[in-house]
């Protein structure tokens, strides 16, 4: 489905509500855009999962946690921070 946009004296261009529902944007989204060859690409830009960071950072696959689990593990990690001796 093709959608056109006018670009503004201000060089603003509307992104077409069709393409907004589809692509699940609202204001904030962050677009990336391309040049191919006299073609311009416009993506919209990936969003990370907590999953696919804790993949990314730690060697070891993430596994789920209840939310007392995580409270006990952030206070656990404050206390090392902070602790003094």
């Amino acid at each position: 489905m093709a959608s056109t946009s006018k670009l503004t004296s201000q060089a603003q261009v509307s992104v077409p509500a069709q393409i907004r529902r589809e692509l699940g944007l609202a204001p904030g989204s962050i677009l990336i855009w391309e040049t191919e060859g006299d073609r311009v690409v416009v993506r919209r830009v990936g969003t990370y999962t907590s999953k696919r960071i804790h993949a990314a950072l730690l060697d070891a696959p993430a596994s789920p946690r209840s939310i007392t689990e995580l409270k006990r593990g952030v206070r656990e990690a404050v206390r090392k921070r902070h602790a003094r001796g």
